[in-house]
């Protein structure tokens, strides 16, 4: 179960106490789950109980409670809690499934992972002044938004710069609109579209005027070109790149990605190396049968599951940034993907090395890494960057 289907599921929830007068009070659009944070209970936890006392006139846990009982027997939830004032915190059932379905869904989506229809009721209109950031930006953010369903019109107050269209950038009219409309106004650049194109190209001049957050100043020095670690774009762009690569290196050893094997739920008092792979440990237990993959090593280790929840995480950011008229999240998420990916590749080789065989485990750690390069391809052309195959 992803985050999208248990927020899915909590809302049907919702929808039938409301149907069954279990619960008097309108249904939301949508309820929104997130992570738990640490030292929290279980895997994900949402406040609609809390939402939703007020208009029930009922107490927030009693609202948690009768959610709670028709969530439970949900397939894919394994424990529903009530914390705090009427937190639900939601443990799912078979960890290594949910893995599955979210790598399912990306291979299955490709660039358009992430991409939805929660605003697909909106028309939305965006208006600008004649300056580089803020073009940008605006078409950064018409980007995101009709990602999600949304219809975008994009105005500027004067003619637009010339230059703009070499940034990608395409405006729709022009002129002082008769309505006041949704404006974009983020710190300007100080620079004009021409002075940033000769100094850094198109691709390290978007990032660079995207990344930072609207209220914030761009940084548009040469750091931005700088072939190395301490430069992000390079690092996600080098990510994306590394992820190709694996592809590539793995057909010519004669493999492709796979699953990680699941040998199913652990009796009471048992235990066996899938155990040990869906709480993301290599070490195998002493009398335990060893992984369904045979002699190979064990697909991940606990580098993985950063990862693995920065990709199932992905649609809620990228809805966020669209709903905030933030580019500079999408960014800071392929930040966090890249610094992922590079921690599990490192801990997890997807190749094998010297005279090993390729096994089950290097099939799956192959999946993880072709996700995540298909996520940071997906987000660059987002944010108008290329996403090259090779650096």
């Amino acid at each position: 179960m992803t985050p999208a289907d248990l927020s899915r599921t909590v809302l049907h929830a919702v929808r039938r106490a409301v149907d069954e007068d279990a619960l008097r009070a309108p249904v939301p659009a949508r309820v929104r789950v997130e992570r738990t944070r640490p030292g929290g209970s279980g895997d994900y936890a949402c406040a609609v109980a809390l939402q939703l006392a007020g208009p029930a006139a009922l107490p927030a846990l009693e609202v948690a409670a009768i959610l709670r009982e028709r969530v439970a027997a949900e397939p894919g939830v394994g424990r529903v809690e009530i914390t705090g004032p009427g937190f639900l915190s939601f443990t799912l059932d078979a960890p290594a499934a949910g893995d599955r379905a979210v790598l399912d869904a990306v291979r299955e989506q490709g660039l358009a992972y992430g991409h939805g229809d929660a605003l697909r009721e909106e028309i939305l209109q965006f208006h600008h002044a004649r300056e580089v950031r803020a073009a940008v930006t605006a078409h950064a953010v018409r980007r995101l938004v009709v990602a999600q369903g949304a219809r975008v019109r994009v105005s500027c107050e004067e003619a637009s710069d010339p230059d703009w269209s070499r940034l990608g950038v395409t405006v729709d009219a022009h002129g002082t609109p008769p309505v006041p409309l949704t404006g974009i106004r983020p710190v300007p650049a100080g620079v004009t579209a021409g002075e940033l194109l000769e100094r850094l190209g198109p691709d390290a001049a978007r990032w660079g005027l995207l990344r930072p957050a609207g209220h914030d100043r761009a940084a548009l020095g040469p750091e931005l070109l700088v072939q190395g670690e301490a430069n992000p774009l390079f690092r996600v762009r080098y990510a994306h790149a590394r992820a190709r690569a694996l592809t590539r290196g793995a057909a010519l050893l004669g493999f492709t990605a796979g699953h990680a094997p699941y040998a199913g739920p652990v009796p009471d008092g048992e235990s066996h190396a899938g155990t040990a792979q869906r709480a993301g440990h290599t070490q195998h237990t002493p009398g335990a049968p060893h992984a369904p993959y045979g002699e190979g090593p064990l697909p991940y280790d606990g580098a993985a599951r950063p990862l693995l929840d920065l990709i199932a995480d992905h649609p809620g950011v990228l809805l966020a940034a669209a709903r905030h008229r933030a580019p500079d999240r999408a960014a800071r998420q392929l930040e966090a993907v890249a610094h992922a990916f590079f921690d599990f590749h490192d801990s997890c080789p997807p190749l094998p090395a010297g005279d090993e065989k390729p096994s089950a485990a290097h099939r799956a750690r192959l999946a993880l890494a072709e996700a995540a390069g298909t996520v940071l391809a997906g987000g660059l052309s987002l944010l108008g960057i290329r996403a090259p195959e090779h650096l």
